[in-house]
Order: structure tokens, then C-alpha cells, then sequence
């Protein structure tokens, strides 16, 4: 249990933002290499480890990226100005600290803006604005921001660490999303050492933003079906409706904005919890999105689906997960692995499950 608590807070607090994923790929490959007979990897950094030799190939996708910031302006009193990495909702950003990936090593600033005494009564109406933002590494000039080792385009990590919860079963850490995904690919090819079909288990890159990585690991891995492993929305917070709630299982996504769950893959799933008495819970995401999209269209088509655990506060700095949520998707994903066979896998892209 400790070495799963371990995992959890390696990955978790790597800095990795989209498009800067090596840190994330380097611990991947320290993981997956002693568990797999070989490693792929594409040119963007997405990488997986592979188990097995049959005619099928199932693909496990979770991705290496987290949200972040990117350098693109340093004024002339040493205020880091940034754009965004994937999509934030700036009134959560104000105050957070971060942590910039310089020449020279880690630099920690803090997101400032305006204090309320001075905003006028309408700008205090206003959601805030990530163009009036600016990050403060405590220097004084431009000079001492360079020397310290900042520069444009360095990329910039929301600053928080993993840390165990009241209840040992809530989790809090930054980069849930997608850092779970990552998590359970390690450990699905991990518990099936000897599987009935070919696992190529790991994550790509780029999923926050725009799924890119998922089209360079597709074409490389070319898999007959594909399970990606993403957060979700949960609902059990105040003035939450609809969608899942931690504590209540994994869940299956029904649709996203950009793809429509395979609905013989989706039914062999629901179909495999059923048997082995996992709860299971269904959403759907049409204001965004995760890798089974660009996966699913490459090549003639490739039959995916989403599982994941609802997750409180994604895309901010600190996000929640329950472990029981976790760990009842690692035992989901684990006895769908055990079950499939070249021929199940037939029946599915044939739709004659």
C-alpha cells in the first residue's frame, strides 16, 4: 500500500506541462522498463510499455501533461508575464504559486494581480482576467529575473504537493489530471505479467492540449482497441449537480465533444464490472474532451472507450481523488485485461459482441 502511496506522489509531483513532458516521460520509462518485454516510444514523448505477443494489440492511454503556463514577457521590474497551457478558469489561478522550470533550476513565484482595496466597483463584478495576471518571483529588475535563469517560453508548474487527507482515502495532489491514468497504466501492466493479448500500456502527450499526442502514439502503436484513462467531473461538492461522485466507483464515459464511447467495446466493459461486482458510474463530457477521440479516428477506426474517477477541482492547482475510486478502476481495467482474447477483441470491432 505504501509503494502505490509512493507512485502516487512521484508522479504527481513531477513538473510536466504540455509540450515540456520529458521529466514525466524519463519516470515512466524508470517504471515501465523493468515490467515489460520492450518500450515504444514516439518523437513527441509519449511512451509505453508492451506485454505479450497475439494478433490483437489493446492500448492503455493515459497522458503525461498537466495544465500549466508558458514565459512570455519579463518587464522591465522583473514581473513574469504568461500565456496558458491548456484551459484554465482564471478566477482560480490569482495567488497560487507556481513553479518556473528556468536554466538554472526551479524558480517559485506567486500568480499576483490587483488587491481588492484598490478594484473600482464594477472590476470587482468582473471574473478575472488572465491577461491582467503577472507572476512574481520576488526580484526587483529584468537583470536579476534573467540572472536568476528565466527566459521566454520556459515552462511554468502549478506548486502544490501530495499530500494524504483527513479520511486516508481522499488524495490531494496537483496533476491528477492525468497523473491517475498514469498511475493505473503502470500498474495494469504490472499485474499481468503473462496477458491472454498484447498490452502496450503508458501516455502520451499533449492531451490538455488538444489531444496531439494522442494522434503521434496511435500511429505508432497502432492497436487493434484502446482504453483511455482519464479524470472526471465530480459532483459531491456544494452546488454540484449531475455527474459522478468519489466514493461511488470508476467511471465509463458515455460521450465527449470529440467522441462517442465504442458501444460493443463500452457494453463488454459494463458487462465485465458487472460480473465481478465493480460499481460502476456513466458520464458524459460534452464541453470536453480526452484521448479516445484522436485514438478512435486513427488508422480505419479503432474501437475506444474512457474510464476514469471522478475527480474535485481539475484544472486548478490542487485537485482530489478517493483511492477506493482508484483502485476499483485498476481492478476494472485488470479484469477486462484478463478476459479479452484475440477473439472477443474480433467480436467487438466487428460489433458482434
Amino acid at each position: 500500500m505504501m509503494e502505490q502511496l509512493e507512485l502516487f506522489k512521484r508522479l504527481t509531483d513531477c513538473n510536466a506541462v504540455s509540450g515540456f513532458e520529458r521529466p514525466m516521460t524519463n519516470l515512466m520509462r524508470e517504471y515501465l522498463a523493468p515490467i515489460s518485454d520492450d518500450i515504444i516510444t514516439d518523437n513527441t514523448g509519449s511512451i509505453f510499455g508492451k506485454k505479450g505477443n497475439s494478433r490483437h494489440t489493446l492500448m492503455l492511454a493515459g497522458h503525461l501533461d498537466e495544465i500549466g503556463f508558458m514565459v512570455t514577457h519579463i518587464t522591465d521590474d522583473g514581473f513574469i508575464m504568461f500565456t496558458n497551457l491548456g484551459y484554465w478558469w482564471a478566477n482560480v489561478m490569482l495567488s497560487q504559486k507556481v513553479t518556473i522550470t528556468g536554466r538554472k533550476g526551479d524558480i517559485r513565484g506567486v500568480v499576483g494581480g490587483k488587491p481588492p482595496h484598490v478594484l473600482g466597483v464594477k472590476e470587482k463584478e468582473l471574473a478575472a482576467e488572465v491577461s491582467h495576471m503577472f507572476i512574481d518571483i520576488g526580484v526587483n529588475s529584468k537583470e536579476e529575473a534573467l540572472e536568476a535563469g528565466v527566459r521566454i517560453g520556459d515552462p511554468i508548474t502549478p506548486y502544490s504537493e501530495f499530500e494524504v487527507m483527513t479520511n486516508p482515502n481522499y488524495l490531494l495532489a496537483k496533476a491528477w489530471d492525468n497523473r491517475f491514468g498514469c498511475a493505473l497504466a503502470v500498474e495494469v501492466l504490472r499485474d499481468n505479467p503473462d496477458p491472454n493479448i498484447t498490452i502496450v500500456s503508458g501516455a502520451v502527450t499533449q492531451e490538455e492540449t488538444l489531444s496531439r499526442g494522442a494522434k503521434t502514439a496511435a500511429h505508432k502503436v497502432e492497436p487493434s482497441i484502446a482504453i483511455v484513462l482519464d479524470v472526471g467531473i465530480c459532483a459531491k461538492t456544494p452546488n454540484m449537480s449531475g455527474h459522478a461522485k468519489m466514493g461511488e466507483g470508476p467511471i465509463i464515459v458515455l460521450v465527449d465533444a470529440w467522441h462517442i464511447g465504442h458501444p460493443t467495446f463500452r457494453q463488454f466493459v459494463t458487462d465485465i464490472a458487472e460480473k465481478h461486482g465493480i460499481n460502476i458510474q456513466f458520464d458524459y463530457l460534452t464541453g470536453g474532451y480526452t484521448d479516445a477521440g484522436h485514438i478512435a479516428q486513427s488508422f480505419d477506426g479503432i474501437p475506444a472507450v474512457t474510464i476514469g474517477v471522478p475527480t474535485r477541482y481539475i484544472h486548478s492547482n490542487v485537485s482530489m481523488m478517493n483511492r477506493q475510486d482508484y483502485n476499483q478502476a485498476l481492478q476494472l481495467v485488470n479484469a477486462v485485461v484478463s478476459e479479452l482474447t484475440d477473439e472477443i477483441i474480433d467480436q467487438i470491432i466487428d460489433q458482434t459482441y
